[in-house]
């Protein structure tokens, strides 16, 4: 793997995953949806843009709404809906910067911190890819977080491989590589809403 600079907030671009079909939400496109008077990207915009140099937006559907909120709108290479590494795929092609930092359009409240703490991880651990994992407050134990995640843009070329071959699933894919997973205290931040009743539950 080539050498990389360290990740700083001007070297990494922001990536919102909104490919999703939603089918949880009777297929309703989530990140548009409102929570709160605004839409639920939105909510995620506001969180990630102050982390990152710059933003993309993965959305196979509405790509007009998302892009309304200012910033680039890609759909997935893959077709039929293949999942979040099929909308990370279509965030490295377009990744302008050394890393990506990852996260999901239904999760409104991720931590403000989300994106130095995996770069300081990634650097202390001479990494390449940096995931974040919450403590699970029944079982106490450790939990990934995988579509919050910072990552070198050049790991492309592996994840084309590994779709090509069939792969799908996000955890088997970055486990092969070198990374390293980062524990975020506050479980809650990493919440995601998937059903009206959950969404009922978060309005003010």
């Amino acid at each position: 793997m080539a050498v990389n600079p360290a990740p700083t907030q001007l070297n990494i671009t922001g990536l919102i995953l909104a490919g999703g079909r939603g089918s949880r939400m009777g297929g309703v496109d989530k990140g548009l949806v409102l929570l709160d008077g605004k839409p639920m990207a939105a909510h995620v915009i506001a969180r990630l843009t102050p982390q990152v140099g710059s933003l993309l937006v993965n959305a196979n559907r509405n790509q007009d709404g998302y892009a309304a909120f200012g910033w680039p709108v890609w759909p997935d290479q893959q077709p039929g809906f293949a999942g979040p590494l099929a909308g990370l795929q279509a965030g490295l092609q377009h990744c302008n910067t050394a890393y990506l930092a990852t996260a999901p359009c239904d999760s409104p409240f991720l931590p403000h911190d989300l994106v130095s703490r995996l770069a300081s991880a990634l650097t202390e651990n001479a990494a390449d890819l940096a995931v974040a994992a919450t403590l699970d407050p029944d079982s106490r134990t450790v939990r990934a977080q995988p579509v919050f995640m910072l990552l070198k843009s050049n790991l492309l070329t592996d994840l084309n491989a590994y779709l090509l071959d069939g792969g799908r699933k996000m955890e088997t894919w970055y486990r092969r590589l070198n990374y390293c997973e980062t524990l975020f205290t506050d479980a809650e931040a990493f919440s995601n809403i998937n059903t009206q009743q959950q969404l009922q539950q978060r309005q003010h």
